[in-house]
């Protein structure tokens, strides 16, 4: 098979399969991991972004992302299966299959990792790759299945993208971009736990060591609250530092405050929804926190 036809015939696939390959990447994963690296770019100067790193930055970052969500989709097929929230994913229900799939991760992967190279610079590429090993290899295949930790450990591959965003207009690893991370790094348990505190009995079928699952749900619960706490503490630290001002910390309060009633009412285990509407409050917390940080900036 000549290369054109072969060219050709992975375009008609794709073009087949769009909507599944869509899924395959997480798109609200992916969205919400650029959405916090664009947030780094901005904050890492103080006028607009050049449109360069700007543009390219997001791309590769993005692709990058879809990239380890495709990946931990091939790895984790059988457990998807196995749990409604996940089973009617592209692998699972049939759609796609392994070398489809692992395909298309290596495309969108070695495109992400090019256009960082060429378009922005060697370092945010280098963190990116690393993020993306991180994320697709050492959280999904070893850390998910090994340990109960596995989300704290595993966060960090997370909560990389504004340091990614800030690298890519500075060229460097900036203090204020680690605060960043920081704050997703703290955010992460309390975000997931509430979710597996929903799913548990999903998670005990497919014998995932998540927290609710080999220490109880109250012990969950407890460490929960004790993140959301230390998040809160933590996301005083761009004020304290001088990174932001008292429109930030406002905010920051706020919101944290928020949070913290979300976890202080799951203690009591009354209200069977509270875990997965705390879940569902963890994404919009995190997406406000960072608008604020964007608006505080600039003002």
């Amino acid at each position: 098979m000549s290369e054109s036809i072969r060219e050709n015939t992975v375009l008609q696939n794709i073009g087949v399969h769009w909507r599944d390959y869509y899924e395959l990447c997480k798109p609200r994963v992916v969205a919400l991991l650029v959405f916090t690296a664009i947030i780094g770019m901005f904050l890492a100067t103080p006028g607009m972004v050049p449109l360069t790193p700007l543009i390219f930055g997001s791309l590769g970052i993005g692709l990058a992302s879809a990239s380890a969500a495709a990946i931990n989709q091939v790895v984790d097929q059988k457990v998807d299966a196995d749990m409604r929230r996940t089973s009617h994913r592209p692998i699972p229900s049939g759609h796609l299959t392994n070398r489809q799939a692992l395909g298309f991760a290596f495309i969108i992967g070695a495109l992400g990792m090019a256009i960082l190279i060429y378009y922005v610079n060697v370092l945010t590429a280098v963190l990116t790759f690393m993020s993306l090993v991180g994320y697709a290899v050492i959280y999904t295949l070893y850390l998910k299945r090994a340990t109960p930790q596995n989300i704290v450990i595993g966060g960090a591959a997370g909560a990389a993208p504004p340091v990614l965003g800030w690298t890519a207009v500075t060229g460097t690893i900036d203090p204020n971009s680690l605060l960043l991370f920081l704050i997703i790094f703290a955010w992460t348990p309390p975000h997931f736990w509430a979710l597996a505190i929903h799913r548990r009995d999903e998670y005990a079928k497919v014998d995932i060591p998540m927290l609710p699952v080999t220490h109880g749900v109250e012990y969950t619960r407890l460490h929960a609250l004790l993140y959301t706490i230390i998040l809160v503490a933590v996301t005083m630290l761009p004020f304290v530092t001088g990174m932001s001002g008292l429109f930030y910390l406002v905010g920051a309060l706020i919101l944290g405050g928020i949070f913290l009633y979300y976890a202080i009412r799951m203690q009591s285990g009354k209200d069977e929804r509270i875990a997965i509407k705390t879940f569902g409050y963890s994404i919009v917390y995190l997406m406000l926190l960072f608008t604020v940080l964007l608006v505080d900036h600039y003002i």
